[in-house]
């Protein structure tokens, strides 16, 4: 879930941290992604076009084919990608782990009366729903990635906590995820729709965590009580409290503490047993690697290793496999150039700077120099 209608929020109040960009503007950038929401998105896109692809047995490729291609897209446009992996959820996640695995329940029922009736938007609607990344789509993709040398991390928690992390350790330059709370874990740019297919023609957003606390007049702190408040996986949200009143009264009463001491929780009944206070050591004590120790290598590709493992029974195309291949290696000798950035230090710009003589005469009218491009405007929230 991340975290309920941010997006959205930011999107109204603090357009200023959201821009768009191609997703050629990211090269020689080191970008973590969350491979769980990554695998997702591949296997939806899939079942929505109809069917699963299978191997021989019938067990879905559909993740491996997504990877796959989508990897060599990133790298071909000179990202270096690194996919990090969920480990063990957190405790308190399990009260939303159960209500997802209810609605997954709901959805199965669903289903069933869709089918009988042959209603089919509704039984894509419930397929959708019924859409679960597995352990074994997870180690199935990590094997892929080995062979295709790309680098992944299994995160001790968290995917998103262990993304922020490495962005805030200088391992990487964002994260990639389509879930906010990677802005809650702390993470300086969350970028979204960076592995969309090509086909949706959706450019990349980038939310940067500074203008996002600068438009939304908050402390990091504070930032992460009004999350808590707007809903997220640790624990459920005041009822009664929307987007709005949620950050009217953080402004009015900078924490969650004081909130509870000034609203009238006959008409605002805050949860039973709130834990907001362990959702919030969560976010700012997550459990994540030592990631100062991680060392993030990309390597050529194992062509006839990926033949092998992709090939035969997983029936993937060995042309295709083999010209993918082939892509990988040339994209590994068309990224050995770096960012300009990556050679100076940018200093942070000030208010005193001198004006030009011209400037100061009256009715002087200062040159124009020719412009190299336009920029994109704010983008649209999921």
């Amino acid at each position: 879930m991340g975290i309920l209608g941010l997006a959205k929020i930011i999107a109204d109040a603090a357009p200023q941290a959201i821009k768009e960009s191609e997703i050629k503007n990211y090269f020689g950038r080191k970008i973590a992604i969350d491979a769980s929401m990554c695998l997702y998105q591949f296997l939806i896109a899939v079942r929505s076009e109809g069917a699963q692809l299978t191997s021989v047995d019938g067990e879905t490729t559909s993740h491996l084919m997504g990877t796959f291609y989508r990897t060599i897209r990133l790298l071909e446009n000179g990202i270096k990608p690194v996919y990090v992996f969920d480990g063990k959820p957190p405790d308190m996640k399990s009260s939303e782990l159960v209500k997802r695995a209810e609605r997954r329940e709901d959805a199965q029922k669903e289903l069933a009366k869709a089918t009988e009736i042959g209603d089919t938007a509704m039984i894509e609607k419930f397929n959708r729903r019924l859409v679960k990344v597995t352990k074994q789509h997870g180690e199935e993709v990590k094997e892929l990635l080995k062979l295709m040398g790309v680098p992944f991390v299994d995160a001790p928690c968290e995917a998103e906590a262990e993304c922020a992390a490495l962005v805030r350790a200088g391992k990487v330059y964002a994260v990639a995820t389509e879930d906010m709370d990677a802005l809650t874990f702390g993470s300086n740019i969350l970028l979204r729709h960076m592995t969309f297919s090509e086909a949706r023609k959706m450019p990349v957003q980038e939310f940067q965590l500074d203008r996002v606390l600068e438009g939304l007049s908050l402390t990091k702190d504070e930032f992460v009580d009004f999350c808590i408040l707007l809903g997220c996986d640790y624990c459920p949200s005041i009822r009664g409290i929307g987007p709005k009143r949620a950050i009217e009264l953080i402004h009015q009463h900078r924490s969650i503490e004081n909130i509870l001491k000034n609203i009238d929780t006959n008409k605002y009944p805050p949860p039973d047993g709130w834990n907001y206070a362990q959702a919030r050591k969560l976010f700012h004590e997550p459990e994540v690697s030592n990631v100062d120790k991680i060392e993030l290598k990309w390597s050529d590709p194992d062509e006839e290793g990926l033949v092998k493992y992709l090939c035969g029974d997983k029936q993937f195309n060995e042309d295709r496999v083999r010209s993918g291949a082939k892509k990988l290696l040339k994209s590994r000798s068309g990224t050995t150039q770096g960012r300009l950035d990556t050679f100076f230090k940018v200093l942070p710009s000030t208010n005193n700077t001198p004006k030009r003589k011209a400037d100061d005469k009256k009715g002087a009218t200062p040159k124009r120099g020719k412009t190299a491009g336009t920029g994109r405007g704010r983008g649209r929230p999921k």
